[in-house]
């Protein structure tokens, strides 16, 4: 029953209570002394009251079953708020948006090589390949809304867009791509479905960032600023179907059919093929492998870039000359990474590698032999200090274009004020066999580079851990 109804109700027991006190006192004073009869009037009057008391009983028996009202700070309870992060952020956005993430991250840096190298560049770093400038690497925003089918949704999308000098890498170079301008500010842009089959088959089709070597392209997420040798040498991203199926609670088995490394529209219509197995072997230990094979060699010759309109009603920039005789060698990527959490503190990485690539079937081929093992000591929850080691033997020059072996030593310090931003400070040394960096005169080469860095990282957002 409601605040009102109850009121009103309590009104009319006390105005009927009143009634039967005011014709009971009238009767009582018109009754007539003992033994005297009651006339027919005074008969009258008490039925009238018995009448009266019996609908008052009854409607007191039901306002005593009845609730009792809500108190009023639970009788209009404020709607839901959107579930906070740990910064404060929404998690997710309201209404038919519910469930979508958006998330920001700015990166930039001030580097300096020791070398004062011509044109102020650091060779073989594809993410911090200027000295002495300052430099926004990366402006990127994340938006997605993950399958989640405990809520009845399979299906899921992601998009990323990235800015700034990193995307010159990653989705910019004319090498990777025949056509840079149409994908140059998307780094990941892929729809999910995840089929009700066993634990569930998820499939992926888009562009999506690749799983072969540890290193990621987000730095706020990494043990170093500066990306390894491997990374540099390894796949940024594909472009097709990944495929994933958990095999057990601690085994994952992906396959990837794409168009081949860092291709956006294929070289040659050849289909690359990547095997994964993924496993969480305890609380504190994972281990990955990757076994990549593919065609890399372009069959068409890149069509020179203009403003001008196609000759053909076509998109500009796509090529019908063909290369011959056609590039039919194979590349081949075997890798493999772990990450061992000794303690809450202490964590280890180690990432193994080989490459072999042949321009024709009958080329020589080129090999590159690397590893790479990291250190990271969690001394607060607001700073830590990492190192990284790794050695690569470049036969044939696949990633540097020249026959050497490769070593780099990087010390890293992180420094986070707060939730949403980060300080890195780097040192780091490469070093050659052979003559190779850059240094402050032109021809004048030298076998080592050392730099010093100063990063800053800002994020935002519901998704919170890795991007």
């Amino acid at each position: 029953m409601s605040f009102p109804k109850l009121a009103f109700s309590r009104l009319r027991i006390a105005a009927a209570a009143a009634l039967l006190l005011g014709l009971h006192g009238v009767v009582l004073a018109q009754t007539a002394p003992a033994g005297q009869e009651l006339t027919e009037r005074e008969r009258q009057l008490l039925d009238r009251i018995r009448a009266l008391e019996d609908r008052l009983a009854a409607v007191e028996a039901r306002l005593a079953a009845a609730p009792a009202a809500p108190a009023p700070s639970q009788a209009a309870k404020p709607a839901p708020q959107p579930e906070l992060s740990a910064t404060g952020d929404s998690t997710s956005l309201p209404g038919f948006a519910a469930g979508t993430t958006i998330d920001f991250l700015l990166d930039g840096y001030y580097e300096y090589n020791f070398n004062d190298p011509v044109g102020r560049v650091n060779l073989l770093r594809p993410f911090d390949p200027t000295s002495n400038s300052f430099t926004l690497n990366q402006g990127a925003m994340v938006v997605e809304r993950a399958a989640d089918p405990s809520q009845g949704r399979r299906w899921g999308v992601r998009l990323d867009l990235m800015f700034g000098q990193a995307t010159e890498s990653l989705s910019g170079n004319p090498t990777n791509e025949p056509r840079t301008a149409p994908y140059r500010n998307i780094f990941q842009a892929y729809g999910t479905y995840i089929f009700p089959l066993g634990s569930g088959l998820t499939v992926d089709f888009g562009r999506f960032a690749s799983s072969v070597g540890f290193e990621g392209s987000f730095a706020k997420d990494q043990i170093d600023y500066t990306r390894s040798l491997l990374f540099a040498a390894l796949p940024f991203y594909h472009m097709g179907f990944r495929t994933s199926y958990k095999l057990s609670d601690k085994v994952t088995a992906t396959w990837m059919l794409v168009n081949g490394l860092n291709q956006m529209e294929d070289f040659n219509g050849f289909k690359s093929n990547d095997l994964l197995l993924s496993a969480s072997l305890s609380k504190s230990f994972t281990w990955t492998a990757n076994y990549y094979f593919g065609q890399e060699g372009r069959d068409l010759v890149p069509s020179a870039i203009s403003n001008l309109p196609p000759a053909l009603p076509t998109q500009p920039g796509l090529s019908i000359q063909p290369v011959s005789p056609t590039p039919n060698g194979r590349t081949q990527i075997g890798d493999t990474y772990f990450t061992w959490n000794a303690s809450s503190k202490l964590s280890f990485v180690g990432e193994g590698d080989y490459v072999i690539s042949r321009l024709y079937a009958n080329s020589y081929p080129t090999h590159l032999l690397g590893g790479a093992g990291y250190v990271k000591y969690q001394f607060v929850p607001r700073f830590s200090l990492a190192g990284r080691y790794e050695y690569l033997s470049d036969r044939g020059g696949y990633l540097s274009g020249a026959t050497q072996a490769l070593k780099e030593a990087t010390i890293t310090a992180t420094v986070q004020p707060a939730d949403g931003f980060q300080l890195k400070w780097e040192f780091r040394r490469d070093y050659s066999n052979q003559l190779f960096f850059l240094t402050h005169a032109p021809g004048i080469l030298s076998k080592d580079q050392n730099t010093a860095l100063l990063a800053l990282l800002w994020w935002f957002g519901g998704k919170q851990g890795a991007w």
